[in-house]
């Protein structure tokens, strides 16, 4: 055989092989959340599910990028919260020298679980290296009066006040002691979700994140929020 010919069937036959592997691991995922989400009592829906930025607005990581879809979505309640486990895709683009266009799928998982108090804005991800150049420069996130905390955690809000309520020295020892997870609270949810997909296990992990936050409120904080959500629904 042309040796030519034998690289171009290598290359093929490798390509054909990668693209069984990604189906059959795909299959395997799919079973594995589905048999999660049953032992947990929520409902397990395989299909893909573009409607997800619009149930939660306000979770930027599901407006990046195009051609955005949830897929192996897991939904129900956790601890009497409303409670939803997805799989997320989006596409980005760049191109080559040629000026041909290329695609790079994105995939990531995150959790969702809502809050019976109302939430304002806040922003918890583990700090990297690239924050701490932004502090030689500036660029600060909230610090706290833990050390261990505010080096291990990059914080945002437009509130400093509301950080300071939400992540008390309680609140601080448990997302010390748990996995790390980036989270984002919008209005009336908590949103916990990694840049790439989970172990089945750790949607539990990313759910007890939440849960443990949200039960966690100050119960002056809670008192706060729900009163301000009283006097806005009286004045409409």
């Amino acid at each position: 055989m042309n040796p030519a010919l034998s690289v171009v069937c290598g290359l093929s036959f490798l390509a054909i092989l990668a693209v069984v592997i990604s189906i059959l691991l795909a299959a395997k995922r799919r079973k594995e959340i589905a048999a999660w989400a049953l032992s947990k009592g929520l409902s397990f829906d395989r299909a893909r599910d573009p409607g997800m930025e619009a149930r939660f607005p306000a979770f930027e990581c599901l407006r990046q990028g195009s051609n955005r879809r949830a897929y192996n979505v897991s939904q129900g309640e956790w601890a009497h919260r409303r409670f939803t486990a997805f799989d997320y895709y989006y596409e980005t683009y760049s191109h080559n020298s040629k000026g041909g266009r290329q695609t790079h799928p994105h995939h990531f998982s995150a959790i969702v679980m809502g809050s019976d108090v109302p939430l304002k804005s806040l922003f918890i991800r583990p700090e990297g290296f690239l924050d701490k150049i932004g502090e030689f420069f500036g660029l600060d996130d909230i610090d706290f009066e833990s050390a261990e905390f505010s080096r291990k955690f990059y914080v945002k809000a437009p509130e400093k006040r509301w950080a300071y309520d939400v992540i008390h020295a309680r609140t601080m020892e448990f997302l010390l002691g748990m996995p790390r997870f980036t989270i984002q609270f919008g209005p009336a949810d908590v949103i916990v979700f990694r840049s790439s997909v989970f172990p089945v296990d750790h949607f539990e992990s990313g759910a007890e994140v939440a849960q443990g936050i949200l039960d966690r409120l100050p119960e002056y904080v809670v008192k706060q929020q729900t009163n301000a959500e009283c006097k806005v629904q009286n004045a409409k």
